[in-house]
Parts: structure tokens; sequence; C-alpha cells
């Protein structure tokens, strides 16, 4: 109901387990496929597998958008690995997930802030740290842009951002868009990665401007290249 109550999104078929998503993807050939990843038999990581290098050498891409009700990171890393081009809870709000959709049918790529921060956690710390964190660019974003971005790091979204910062949030939007210009990024998801290579962000540190959110809460705002 959700899917079809977008005037560009066509729902072409649905399946109720890994197999038949497989077959399913197989035959209608769909720009994206909502991949539950909890499934009895072929679960949803085996079938996004099996999906995207059948769907690999052809013209036509077949994208998997996974769901889950649970934020693990095995489902994630696992569902990341078989080549799944985004990864969304099961509470995502409608809109988000339709928003979802086009981003992934488009080539970019979605990860729920959420999830993404705990990967982020996880991961970069195995990574082999600098001597030195490099300095910010500071030739290149303003002490603004910086704010912003170490907050899209730890995963706020846009209203959140505009309350802490005392800031409209078609400000901040614009302050999104300039720094994925500025700094020839895709979507919110490279901006994260970016903020932590690059030392602007640390695992396990505060939110970046050294207090935390305002209201306590976490939020699922989707990654996207429309920031």
């Amino acid at each position: 109901m959700i899917l079809e109550s977008a005037p560009d999104v066509s729902v072409v078929g649905e399946a109720s387990d890994g197999r038949e998503a497989v077959r399913a993807a197989r035959s209608l050939l769909p720009d994206v496929v909502l991949m539950d990843i909890r499934m009895a038999g072929m679960d949803g990581i085996e079938a996004t597998r099996a999906i995207v290098e059948w769907a690999r050498p052809l013209g036509h891409r077949v994208r998997v958008l996974a769901l889950t009700t649970f934020d693990l990171d095995a489902y994630v890393v696992g569902a990341l690995r078989a080549g799944a081009s985004g990864f969304l809870l099961k509470d995502t709000p409608p809109a988000e997930l339709l928003s979802a959709v086009q981003v992934v049918a488009e080539g970019s790529s979605v990860v729920s802030p959420a999830v993404l921060n705990r990967l982020l956690d996880r991961f970069a710390t195995l990574l082999p740290l600098p001597d030195a964190a490099p300095e910010p660019p500071e030739d290149t974003l303003t002490a603004r842009e910086h704010q912003v971005l170490r907050l899209v790091a730890r995963g706020w979204s846009n209203g959140e951002i505009a309350a802490h910062l005392v800031l409209g949030e078609t400000t901040v939007k614009s302050h999104v868009g300039s720094i994925l210009t500025k700094l020839d990024l895709r979507d919110r998801v490279q901006a994260v990665v970016h903020a932590y290579e690059t030392g602007l962000v640390r695992p396990g540190e505060a939110d970046g401007t050294g207090e935390g959110r305002t209201d306590g809460r976490q939020h699922g705002e989707v990654s996207g290249p429309s920031a």
C-alpha cells in the first residue's frame, strides 16, 4: 500500500520467501527489490546474493533494499556484503521508505543513520590510525559547515541539527548540499565516511560539538543524495 501510493512507483510482483523472491526477480526484472532479511528457508541475505550475482552480467541491474526489524550487525554486514544497495529498519516512516526506494533506483546507496553509526563505531576502531589525525580542510569548508558535518557524521537529522544550532531546516539542508558539493561526495553516507576517515569524528566520542542530543531521541532519517 505504501509503495502503490507513490505515483512513480509500480509494484510488479510479491514473494513470500527467499526462493520465490529470486524466481520473481529473474522473471520480472524489477528495478528495486525490497528484501526482508529474516525469512524461512532461503533467508534474505542468501536471496540478495543470488539476485545480485544473477543480475550482474545483465545490462539491467536489479538493486536490493534490505529491510529488517532488528538492527543486528550480522544482518547489516551480511546484507551489504551480499550486494544490497541499502539497509533500513522496518519502522522507517513511509515517506522515508519511498525516498529510499527512489534513491536506490537511481543508483545510490541508503543506510539508516542509526545503523550506519553502529557499523562505523564497530569497524572504525579496526582501521590503522595515522600518527596524527589530519587537520580538517579549513580552506574548503566554513566553520559552520564543519559543525554541520560533525553532526551529520553522528547520525543527526536535518531537523535535529537545525534545533541544536538554532538554524532553519532549509538552511541546514543548504549547508549539507554545499558540503557534498565541496567535498565531491555523493550522499550523506559518504559524508559520514569522510568525517571518520579524515579524523573529524572518532568512534565513541561525543557528538562532535561536545554536547549530546537536545531531545535524547534516535532518529531514522534516510541517507540519500538529496541531503
